[in-house]
């Protein structure tokens, strides 16, 4: 599966399942952005994948401004040429009951979840399109699927993406451009670290196959999605999740 000379966008690169993909995309042969709004984290994601003899460079942006958005696809596409590959990997939540959360968390979530993944893809697809390809790989989550405890926000914002992965689909077919999304349910993360160990449990409990996910299974189903044994497949939401969740 080469991607040999490919430009591929990873956001929320700097750990967890997007420094996974951007690993995996690089090994594929793709030349790989490493973004996310964490310079530390990125930078040492972007030294690492070169230190394996792969192609990454860190690009810093903060997926909840939009003017921090267009500066950055503006410079990515300076500075490296016209995206092929855009994975929307950022992504955040914290569990709470719906009735404690403001209108102040709601809008970061919603931001960075859904509006950012939007802006993103609007500004890069311009030169997709003049170019008749390319390939935007969404990573929302089974909480946007079937919902989720606890992640009531979240999960709108998630359901958000995944309709929009299927309705941008359908717009850019007729520019050879495929829009697919990739829904990871319980992963062995970063963000996963700060859940309680019970709750820990009972998920691991709940799942088929007995154990979370791991970010490299994730990013394996983006890189499906991203290269070109995906070729005649767009508008599609894959369940990563071990079977927790095989109907919905």
């Amino acid at each position: 599966m080469t991607m040999k000379d490919k430009i591929a966008v990873v956001t929320g690169a700097a750990s967890g399942i997007g420094r996974a993909t951007a690993q995996a995309l690089a090994e594929a042969g793709a030349k790989v952005v490493v973004a996310d709004i964490d310079l530390d984290k990125g930078e040492a994601a972007a030294a690492a994948i070169r230190h394996d003899g792969h192609k990454a460079e860190f690009v810093q942006v903060d997926m909840t401004d939009g003017g921090s958005i267009g500066a950055f696809a503006a410079a990515v596409q300076t500075q490296f040429g016209p995206v092929d590959i855009l994975v929307n990997g950022a992504g955040w939540g914290r569990t709470a009951p719906f009735w404690e959360g403001t209108p102040e968390f709601w809008s970061k979530l919603v931001a960075l979840n859904l509006v950012g993944p939007m802006t993103l893809a609007k500004a890069l697809l311009p030169a997709m399109m003049e170019r008749g390809g390319g390939r935007i790989v969404n990573i929302a989550s089974d909480a946007g699927r079937v919902g989720s405890l606890g992640e009531t926000v979240y999960s709108a914002a998630k359901g958000g993406l995944i309709a929009f992965t299927k309705s941008l689909a359908r717009e850019t077919a007729r520019y050879r451009i495929s829009v697919n999304c990739v829904c990871p349910g319980p992963t062995d993360t970063p963000l996963m670290a700060a859940v309680p160990d019970k709750v820990k449990e009972s998920l691991t409990k709940a799942i088929p196959f007995r154990r979370l996910g791991k970010p490299e299974e994730v990013a394996d189903a983006v890189v499906f999605f991203a290269s070109d044994r995906a070729s005649y497949i767009t508008g599609q939401v894959l369940s990563v999740s071990g079977g927790l969740t095989m109907a919905g």
